[in-house]
């Protein structure tokens, strides 16, 4: 008989690549999965994935948060989130914010939200996939995931196990940039993952009183190292001292989201 291309189903063992997809849940509706990574810390991923959960719900789709930062989650404290999650026959049901942004994370498992998460890679990376295995996703339009820095175990389950369409790469201006852009963008080429662009976060503080643009971090170079990649930068965010406190306050769904988070916002909106 002649070959199917279905290795999941076939017991030919003739030595095919075998799909390490992870089913959703029979009961939850995703229709795109978008993931936030960085090479780095530190540059504000889990800011801009509550930010674009906002923005993308305030725009009338409806949208979640997949904490995959296990051992790091900050997503539930943005929104203000606290309640632990539930569950029904179908499987583990979603925290929601006041804003309706579905969510999972490990905080909303632990006994106080202050534990630490003490797991080894393998746990963790089964962690990540049981948010989305077990999860009732309710007809999500556009599903962000949170992953921790670098590209180690997280990114790699979430790349091999999920059904990614595309990734933010996130940056700041630094020296460092030019490597933490390469080493993800490389990441995400070895997988097969589409680059949907780049995010600059911290690129300036505006001054109060001129208006002028501070560079704290140093000019930045994201445009040409970007090109370097045949990537577009999709924004450049300031430092905002009032954003800043409303993620600290669970305030993320009340407060102005800067002007500069169109363009990322469009190319999120054009992969439906």
């Amino acid at each position: 008989m002649g070959c199917s291309h279905n290795c999941d189903s076939c017991s030919a063992g003739c030595g095919g690549e075998k799909s390490l997809k992870v089913a959703a849940n029979a009961a939850a509706t995703v229709r795109k999965v978008i993931g936030v990574v960085s090479g780095k810390g530190g540059v504000g991923k889990s800011l801009l994935t509550s930010m674009l959960a906002v923005g993308m719900t305030r725009k009338g789709y409806t949208c979640g948060v997949l904490d995959a930062d296990i051992t790091g989650p900050s997503i539930p404290k943005a929104f203000g989130v606290h309640d632990k999650l539930t569950g029904c026959d179908a499987g583990i049901l979603p925290a929601r914010s006041e804003g309706g942004v579905q969510m999972v994370s490990i905080n909303l498992v632990l006994p106080n939200e202050d534990d630490p998460v003490i797991y080894r890679g393998p746990i963790i990376a089964e962690t990540v996939k049981q948010f989305w295995s077990d999860v009732v996703w309710d007809d999500v339009d556009f599903l962000f995931v949170d992953m921790p820095p670098g590209t180690g175990d997280v990114p790699l389950t979430v790349f091999q196990s999920l059904p990614v369409d595309g990734i933010l790469v996130v940056t700041s201006p630094q020296d460092l940039v030019s490597m933490i852009v390469t080493k993800a963008v490389k990441m995400a080429e070895m997988m097969n993952i589409p680059v949907i662009g780049v995010v600059e976060n911290y690129s300036y503080l505006e001054c109060p009183d001129c208006g002028k643009h501070i560079s704290v971090f140093g000019e930045s170079h994201i445009d040409d190292i970007a090109a370097q990649h045949g990537l577009n930068v999709l924004a450049k965010l300031p430092i905002d001292p009032k954003l800043a406190e409303a993620v600290d306050a669970g305030k993320i769904e009340d407060i102005k989201l800067p002007d500069a988070l169109a363009g990322a916002m469009q190319a999120v909106e054009a992969l439906r």
